[in-house]
């Protein structure tokens, strides 16, 4: 089971890639060091909009990461878990129904079959449980390929202009779908209120009466922004984890590393 060493009533929430990892790299020797030094005094949370097949690449292949934080958000909290059990689980097939998943997996092949990128690999279109995640440059793409995308999307806002297709073609009165730009490659699609803010109801304010909150994406139209103003949390936008560390260090002068 996990600790909670202080029994306070805040907790110290994180987004994972580009918060406490560089982009779909595993988390460095120093930051965990940090968060275990973190977790004896503090409550801490982890929270991603990769699956956990991702999540467990990046914190530990073991999966034993899973056990030592109270809760730990996969997917925005649509796959919950806490104290390393399996939470809460749903399904957005089941939310949406075949015809509108088909309709949409066939429009975005459609628009990406005719976007021009310096390169395409494959994987576009990644079907995760509680959302769909849609690749211009495809997942399968190297960590090199994955950089210069970044650039060029930088660019020519490639993934800017896929979502307003997209919006357009699923009207939010009609469909209520969320399209949210997330990580150097992607974009996440999920119903409205499926964000990051989903995983706050297991975070009740009987238990936790102040969340603070840091993640990367958290300009509008990013997957950290609703959870970054949401009225229930107390939001640190950073650039890369070098800030996160820092950050830390600032609100808690004891943790020495």
């Amino acid at each position: 089971m996990a600790s909670n060493p202080t029994k306070s009533r805040t907790f110290w929430l994180f987004d994972i890639d580009g918060t406490l990892t560089n982009p779909r790299q595993k988390i460095s020797e120093e930051m965990q060091s940090l968060l275990d030094q973190l977790k004896r005094v503090a409550v801490v949370g982890l929270v991603s909009g990769s699956d956990l097949k991702k999540v467990t690449e990046q914190m530990d292949d073991s999966g034993e990461f899973l056990s030592s934080y109270p809760y730990v958000f996969c997917e925005n909290g649509l796959v919950a878990y806490k104290d390393g059990d399996l939470l809460a689980c749903q399904n957005i097939q089941k939310y949406l129904g075949e015809e509108t998943v088909k309709r949409f997996i066939n429009f975005a092949l459609g628009y990406l079959s005719t976007v021009d990128i310096p390169v395409k690999r494959g994987t576009f279109i990644e079907y995760r449980q509680g959302m769909i995640n849609v690749c211009p440059v495809g997942r399968s793409c190297s960590q090199a390929e994955r950089v210069e995308f970044a650039k060029y999307d930088k660019l020519h806002d490639v993934r800017g202009k896929f979502v307003r297709a997209m919006e357009k073609e699923f009207p939010v009165e009609e469909y209520k779908l969320k399209f949210v730009i997330g990580g150097q490659i992607s974009i996440d699609v999920f119903p409205i209120g499926w964000d990051k803010t989903f995983c706050l109801q297991f975070l009740s304010p009987e238990e936790f009466d102040t969340i603070h909150f840091f993640g990367d994406k958290t300009e509008p139209g990013q997957n950290d922004y609703e959870l970054f103003v949401s009225e229930r949390t107390h939001g640190y936008s950073v650039t890369g984890p070098e800030d996160t560390r820092d950050k830390i260090l600032s609100l808690f002068p004891e943790i020495k590393i």
